[in-house]
């Protein structure tokens, strides 16, 4: 059952990262934006480098201090229980807080990894996995209660880790099929006469993971 349980956990990081990819927001007009103004291919796939490497910082700026405090065996069931109220606090925020940060259009074009990071924090795109990078550690790490603090620790840094480059790695696998696709294919009216908004469907999805990550709690024990 473990094996399972973990392999689904895995397939949630990717199938996350894949959706993520996909919204507009995090990023991919803008690799298609930097294609055609620098008229070359290879201005793309930077910018799709950049956009990862901001949003992976993301990843890992909410996942590292989750796996430091799992250090804190005892507490680990209250852990988890803070994580899923946060997402569902931040999803209920979203939906009530309809309009992107300013800080986002602050931020010069030519900062695209610092965009990113900025866009995935702001839209709360760690914290969806964080119930899920806890789960993975319960299927894992936390069955071994008499391990030392170093090694749980450890452990747990790097599934942080690992979490956060898988689901990057899908992410900016999806996004970069749409803005290649765009750019070499479609063409930019594409994006102005297609454009879908995931806000709503974001937001909810952080209220549902946060929710599931808590009941998971109670199914667990």
């Amino acid at each position: 059952m473990v094996e399972l349980t973990t392999a689904g956990l895995w397939l949630a990081v990717i199938a996350s990262g894949i959706y993520h990819g996909i919204n507009p927001g995090m990023g991919w007009p803008l690799a298609v934006s930097a294609g055609l103004f620098s008229r070359r291919a290879g201005g793309l796939f930077r910018a799709l480098g950049l956009l990862a490497m901001g949003h992976f910082a993301a990843m890992v700026g909410i996942l590292l201090p989750f796996g430091a405090m799992l250090t804190l065996f005892v507490w680990e069931r209250q852990v988890r229980i803070a994580a899923g109220l946060i997402a569902i606090a931040a999803g209920i925020y979203l939906l009530i807080n309809r309009r992107h940060p300013r800080v986002l259009a602050r931020i010069p074009p030519g900062q695209l990894a610092l965009w990113s990071f900025a866009a995935a924090t702001a839209h709360g795109a760690g914290l969806m996995l964080v119930p899920i990078y806890l789960g993975l550690c319960q299927a894992g790490d936390l069955d071994a209660g008499h391990q030392a603090a170093a090694t749980l620790m450890t452990g747990n840094l790097i599934t942080a880790t690992a979490v956060s480059v898988v689901h990057t790695a899908a992410m900016i696998s999806s996004g970069g099929v749409i803005a290649i696709a765009v750019y070499r294919w479609l063409g930019p009216k594409v994006i102005s006469q297609s454009w879908f908004n995931l806000d709503i469907v974001w937001a909810i999805s952080l209220i549902l993971v946060g929710g599931v990550g808590i009941a998971s709690i109670g199914f667990a024990r």
